[in-house]
């Protein structure tokens, strides 16, 4: 039985992230979605009388919408209606930065609205033609906006093969340098920013909210034990039913993970779900094809847990299940307080021992040295 209370609560926190405010919440229980409001007429007549009350101006789904069902449900409702989908789009168009994450945005920005030119807007039925238009003769309105945007979304892949050449390059650089490379990946809001900071004494944005950073930092992070540096790479969080359009436009950005040596994978345990949230991150850590990149577990955020509730030891090992089996493996676990810095000692500790592993492992034989 999904856990609605839950799903609410984190829609709500991707609104308020978004710049709105929620002001009801209300869930609807079927066998199977209706093909044509999703809900159910019944269901949507409730909706409208509860937005009616309150005075809501939008209506906010958890689930991915239909373009069909969207168009349908502003019909009945007389609002507008958006899903999780465009939610998390719209956030990822507030916080991008650089010129990777604006592109990458873009694309799945064009992508979801591809689907979506049929929603209110009549005058896309109008036909255009003759001399002295940009349609062809007996062009429909809705034909030219579609291939407008399909050039749109042809000219930012170009762009984006660009900018995925020039981060291969970058990986081929650092290969060359036997460079030891680890990514932070995890939950949104799990405190992967502030761990960052801690390690690597950086200044990455961070704030209490979802997807605070979107755009992938790196920074050479130096390990006393191992004496070497590493480079240490603060990715994008993840969230449950990331859209699809968002893991194919980010496949550049997520490619950081699937190239590390060793993924610190961090999460949140004052987080009541946080188990949940381990295997959604394994669920994309396998389609973005790096589920056998080795791991560690960071349980942050030990601070916001009573004394009473903390671990007889810091640092253990953790089953992992896999996302798509039964079959499960044992990973190393360490707790830490980014904020405080509890645990940090023990977690540079691992990343040395992996390091130095890594590096005896790289170190071409004597055949093999180039001059």
């Amino acid at each position: 039985m999904p856990n609605f209370d839950n799903s609410l609560e984190e829609l709500g926190l991707l609104a308020e992230t978004a710049g709105l405010h929620p002001v009801e919440r209300i869930t609807c229980k079927r066998r199977a979605p209706d093909a044509a409001l999703f809900i159910g007429s019944g269901k949507a007549d409730e909706i409208k009388m509860l937005a009616a009350q309150v005075g809501a101006t939008e209506i906010l789904f958890d689930q991915s919408l239909s373009p069909a069902q969207q168009r349908n449900l502003e019909r009945h409702l007389e609002l507008p209606v958006n899903d999780r989908t465009l939610l998390i789009l719209e956030i990822f168009a507030q916080r991008a930065r650089s010129h990777e994450g604006k592109l990458q945005v873009e694309l799945a920005r064009l992508q979801y609205l591809s689907t979506r030119l049929v929603r209110r807007w009549s005058h896309l039925e109008r036909q255009t033609g003759g001399a002295g238009v940009r349609g062809g003769p007996g062009e429909k309105q809705i034909e030219l906006d579609k291939r407008m945007i399909g050039e749109s979304i042809k000219r930012t892949k170009e762009r984006l093969t660009k900018v995925k050449k020039q981060r291969q390059t970058q990986r081929r650089q650092r290969e060359r340098r036997n460079s030891f490379t680890i990514s932070l990946v995890g939950y949104t809001n799990a405190g992967k920013s502030t761990l960052f900071n801690a390690l690597v004494k950086a200044r990455a944005y961070v704030a209490d909210q979802l997807f605070a950073t979107l755009d992938t930092t790196t920074r050479q992070l130096y390990l006393g034990d191992a004496q070497r540096a590493v480079s240490l790479s603060d990715t994008v969080g993840f969230i449950r039913d990331l859209p699809h359009g968002l893991v194919d436009a980010f496949a550049a950005t997520l490619q950081e993970a699937a190239d590390a040596d060793l993924l610190l994978h961090v999460i949140d345990c004052s987080n009541p779900n946080h188990l949940e949230q381990i295997e959604q991150v394994q669920r994309v850590l396998e389609e973005i094809g790096a589920a056998d990149v080795p791991q560690i577990l960071v349980f942050n955020k030990l601070d916001a847990l009573e004394k009473s509730c903390w671990p007889l030891q810091l640092s253990d090992m953790f089953e992992v299940k896999d996302a798509f089996s039964d079959s499960v493996k044992r990973v190393e676990r360490v707790f830490v307080s980014a904020k405080s810095g509890e645990g940090l000692a023990a977690l540079r500790q691992l990343l040395s021992a992996h390091a130095m592993a890594g590096m005896s492992e790289d170190s071409p034989r004597p055949s093999e040295v180039l001059v």
